[in-house]
């Protein structure tokens, strides 16, 4: 599978995967943003990310994280 900045939902899927002890919100978007461009598939530009695209993301992984 293919990651993109976009895909927020599969990015948040596969950092509950990867990091499934970590709250969402205690992650810094330096780090967060480094964790999803090292995440197996990530294939999107790593310098096309914004706040908002990360914020979307940790929204979405607070989400699935709460949800386990």
């Amino acid at each position: 599978m293919s990651l993109r900045w976009r895909d927020a939902e599969d990015i948040a899927i596969a950092l509950a995967e990867k990091f499934p002890d970590t709250d969402p919100l205690t992650v810094r978007f330096t780090d967060l943003h480094r964790w999803v461009t090292e995440l197996d598939g990530f294939s999107d530009d790593v310098k096309a990310s914004n706040e908002g695209m990360l914020e979307k993301i940790q929204m979405a992984w607070l989400e699935e994280h709460r949800g386990r």
